[in-house]
Order: structure tokens, then C-alpha cells, then sequence
């Protein structure tokens, strides 16, 4: 437990790391949670943290997963250091001697499609949770792309070993070097809530099925998750297949149907990060139309560290029993559009999903997006597809173990309203945050709705903190009280300018879902 200022100094596993203030909240950023993942490591499952020497200076970032800064999402900036050792991580806490015993930590996971992305994106994120819970909160950095998140295990061999899931393995890591690390920090190591967003609120949902990491938190957050975006070892055999070709033809013009375990192995491991992230985008580009409704960075159902689909184990309760909040934005899909379009939403597209299912289900899904396939309608539908109903899955599948909160977030800037977007996805993070003070969140807001975008995150943040405190998510005394979801009500939690619950809405197109996709 820190006691003064001058035990911003801590020993944790590895060493000694020493802290700074900052805005009225003690931090230190850059601790590694694991070893070096590059050289003989690359491919490898995380190894232990190497101890240093003295005390590890904690004022500054460590350094972010290989991704690229251009290219079907955009990553980390070009100045911001980028490495294969990314295994690090950052705690914010409250200021020495204000509280006498442990707090609840709060546990980031950040979104980014497996490909882009880090703990540092915004800076100061996570010191308004601080300040206003009296929580610990941690973010970390994991492996992305085709270093954490393409299954090249079938080219494993004894001399060059390749195991799967490498990005689930580093997330599992940091979860245990919080359990033992965080009461150094005033965190209770027992009331532990991960939460993230997007490929982050995949994360929350699949560690919710991977037994080794029963016991590592306590509760849950998933927001606009994507949860049925986890594949069998059959389909991530092809994309790992494909990625050795595009890596390999630059080499030479040989498939990679003539390219052995060991060639294959081989050119993965001494191929350069900068090739390596080049050709995770050109696969990335190609999946959507290739195998509609997929992406191609994701766990693997390796019947081993993930032993099932997720959807599969929370229908059968497998998954671990703990509280979960869970829901999507209004408008998840609008957002995915150009470059960003990986979507079920061009008529070809459409159409392989629509294969997928009877006449009669083609028929009832699609009264529910009137003009199908234009362009309004078939965001909506690809959204809904991937990130919506597989959500009400889980949420339905898990509340007959343990007790889930279902929302809705319906508040966007008039901006956004205006250009068509709404509550699209990823926009809640600027009012949970309130990062509407960079030049993107100032844009936002040119034609007005910022007090009530920010009003609407504070209320949010106020249920995220009561829920990781172990009480009813509330928002305080006037807010719109939030119910169980249960199967027979299925009440759900809109956040707009003024809270409301509703009971089940949009029952009749979950209904169309339902016909149309029993494979879910």
C-alpha cells in the first residue's frame, strides 16, 4: 500500500519502478509485464519479466506494438516508438494516503481490429476514472497483427516452435502480473473489472472462456464488442496459408503450396517487421471480400488455451460467472465505410451472408432494413451482423448464469448527426473519457451537443465506477435505474440526453436475427 509520495518508488515483479504525479493522480507508465518477444521469442507464448538494475524511471510510455501508420486503419504515429518488446504497461492511481485500504482496479483493454492501436493513444486517458472513482487503472500494450494475431502454429516445428493466440496469451500475462503487482499500487488484487472496447471488447468476451484466466478479474465490461469474430484452426490454417504467400513474393514467385513447414517457418521468423506489417494489411484488405463477414486478426479456436467458441461457452455456461456489462452504439456500422470497410455491407458481400440462411429468414431480415443494399441501410446491417446481435447473444446466453447489464448508446455531436454517422462506433469513448478537448472531439462539437455528449459519459462513467466499486451500476440519485437484462424482459439501458430503459427494443428485427443466423 502506498503511504507517502516517497513511496512512489515500488518493487514490483523485475525491480524497483519509481512513479511521478501528474494532475493529482500518482502514475507510472512503461513497466514490463513480460520478457522480450522478438528474436528467438517471436511466435512464442510470454515469458517472464527480465529483472533490471536500479530503479526503472516511470514517467514515460514504453514502447507500442509493429502496426502500420498507413493503410487499411491508421496506427500509432510516425514518432511514436513502435517495437516487438511492446509487453508493457501503465498505472494510474489515486494520490498517496487517500484512501486506507485497497481499491478496486479498473483494466483497459484497447480496440484497434488486432492490428493498430496501444495504451497511449490519449495520453491522460484513464485520470478522470482516478479522480473520480478512487480506483486503480491499468492499460497495457499487446502484440497485434500478424505477430499476435494470425495463428502460424501449423508451421511450428521442434527446432523453431510456434504457438497460437500469442496476443489472448499477452493479455492473460498482464492480468496475472496484476494480480500479483497491483496492492503495491493500493489495488485489491480480488476486485479486479477489464473492460475495453471493440477488438478490446473481443478480448473481454473471449478471456471470459479462456480457463487460464479464471480468477483474474472479477467482473466485466464489453463495449461493441464483435464476440462471433473467433474461428476454427480450418479458416486461420487459410489466412496464415496467404500471409506466407504475400510475404514470400517479393522473394520469389513459388506458391506457397510448394513452400515447406520449415521454408514457411523460417522466412516468418527472419522476415522483417516492416514486411511483416505490410502484409497483414494486404491480407486484411483482401478477407472482406474474400470470406465475407470475417476478419482475418482474431483468436483462434485452438482447443487449447481457447477451447471453444465463446458463444458456444457462455451458451453452455462454461464461461467464468461473473458480472458483465455488455451493449453496442446506436449505429455501429455507419462508421466503416472507404477504407475502413470491412463490413458485410457491398451487394456481394450481402449477398454470401444472405447464402448462408433460408428464403424465408432472407425475407424477414430484410424488411428490417428497408433499400437494402444501399448504402444507410447495409451499414446497419453489417453493424448489426457483427458487433449487435451477436452481443444480444451473449448477453442473453450469459444472464442465466450471472447477473448482466444490457445497453444502448444512442448520444452523438450534431456533427456527426448531420454527416450521417449518429452513434457510430467508437464514439462513446470521447464522452466515457472525455477526450473532447483534442482538435477531434473540438470538431465534433462545431454545430453544438457537447455539454450533453459530455453529460451523457459522465453518467456513464458513473455506472462503469459504481459497477467495479460491486454495486448496482447507477449514475446517482435522478438517473434512470438500470434492471438485470433477463430473457423475458430484456431490459436495456439507453444512454441519449436523458437516460431511459426499454424492454427489448428493436424485438422484431432480434427476432428476423434469430431465423436468419442459428448458427449464432
Amino acid at each position: 500500500m502506498i503511504t507517502s509520495l516517497a513511496s512512489l518508488t515500488v518493487d514490483v515483479t523485475g525491480g524497483a519502478v519509481r512513479g511521478v504525479v501528474e494532475d493529482d493522480v500518482a502514475v507510472w507508465r512503461g513497466i514490463p509485464y513480460g520478457g522480450p518477444t522478438s528474436g528467438a521469442a517471436r511466435f512464442r507464448a510470454p515469458q517472464p519479466v527480465e529483472p533490471w538494475e536500479g530503479v526503472r524511471d516511470g514517467s514515460r510510455f514504453g514502447p507500442v506494438a509493429p502496426q502500420a501508420h498507413r493503410g487499411q486503419f491508421i496506427g500509432a504515429h510516425p514518432r511514436i516508438p513502435t517495437g516487438e518488446d511492446c509487453l508493457n504497461l501503465n498505472v494510474l492511481a489515486p494520490l498517496p494516503g487517500r484512501s486506507a485500504t485497497a481499491v478496486p482496479v479498473m483494466v483497459f483493454i484497447h480496440g484497434g481490429a488486432y492490428s493498430v492501436g496501444s495504451s497511449r493513444e490519449f495520453p491522460e486517458q484513464g485520470k478522470e476514472f482516478v479522480r473520480d472513482g478512487g480506483i486503480v487503472y491499468v492499460s497495457f500494450n499487446y502484440r497485434l497483427g500478424a505477430l499476435g494475431y494470425l495463428d502460424f502454429s501449423r508451421y511450428s516445428t521442434p527446432e523453431r516452435p510456434i504457438e497460437s493466440n500469442l496476443g489472448l496469451r499477452d493479455q492473460v500475462a498482464a492480468l496475472e502480473w496484476v494480480r500479483d503487482n497491483i496492492a503495491a499500487f493500493g489495488g485489491d488484487p480480488e476486485r479486479v473489472t477489464i473492460f475495453g472496447e471493440s477488438a478490446g471488447g473481443n478480448a473481454v468476451t473471449t478471456l471470459m472462456t479462456v480457463p487460464s484466466a479464471a480468477g483474474l478479474f472479477s467482473r466485466a465490461i464489453a463495449q461493441s464488442p464483435p464476440p462471433n469474430a473467433i474461428y476454427p484452426t480450418s479458416l486461420t490454417a487459410r489466412w496464415a496459408a496467404d500471409f506466407v504467400e504475400i510475404l514470400t513474393a517479393d522473394v520469389d514467385a513459388h506458391s506457397v503450396e510448394n513452400t515447406t513447414t520449415d521454408a514457411a517457418g523460417a522466412l516468418l521468423a527472419e522476415a522483417s517487421v516492416p514486411a511483416l506489417v505490410a502484409a497483414t494489411t494486404v491480407l486484411q484488405v483482401r478477407t472482406p471480400d474474400e470470406q465475407p463477414g470475417t476478419v482475418s486478426l482474431s483468436p483462434v479456436i485452438d482447443g487449447d488455451f481457447l477451447p471453444q467458441r465463446p458463444l458456444d461457452a457462455f451458451k453452455s455456461g462454461e464461461a467464468h460467472r461473473i458480472p458483465l456489462i455488455i451493449g453496442t452504439n446506436d449505429r455501429e456500422g455507419s462508421l466503416f465505410t472507404g477504407r475502413l470497410d470491412i463490413l458485410a455491407t457491398t451487394p456481394p458481400r450481402i449477398r454470401a451472408i444472405f447464402a448462408k440462411t433460408k428464403k424465408k429468414a432472407r425475407k424477414a431480415i430484410k424488411a428490417e432494413y428497408p433499400g437494402l443494399p444501399e448504402r444507410r441501410p447495409a451499414a446497419d446491417f453489417g453493424g448489426d451482423y457483427a458487433f449487435w446481435y451477436p452481443t444480444v447473444k451473449v448477453a442473453e446466453r450469459h444472464s442465466r448464469f450471472a447477473p448482466v447489464y444490457f445497453y444502448r448508446f444512442d448520444s452523438a455531436p450534431r456533427l456527426l448527426r448531420f454527416l450521417g454517422y449518429d452513434a457510430t462506433h467508437g464514439i462513446e469513448l470521447f464522452a466515457l473519457f472525455d477526450r473532447m478537448n483534442g482538435w477531434f472531439g473540438r470538431a465534433l462539437s462545431l454545430l453544438g451537443g457537447r455539454s450533453a455528449f459530455l453529460e451523457a459519459g459522465k453518467r456513464m462513467r458513473a455506472r462503469w465506477l459504481a459497477f467495479a466499486w460491486g454495486e448496482e451500476p447507477s449514475a446517482g440519485d435522478g438517473a434512470a435505474a438500470w434492471a438485470p437484462y433477463e430473457e423475458t424482459r430484456r431490459d436495456t439501458l439507453i444512454i441519449a440526453k436523458t437516460d431511459r430503459v426499454e424492454s427489448d427494443p428493436r424485438g422484431n428485427r432480434r427476432r428476423a436475427w434469430n431465423a436468419f443466423v442459428p448458427h449464432i
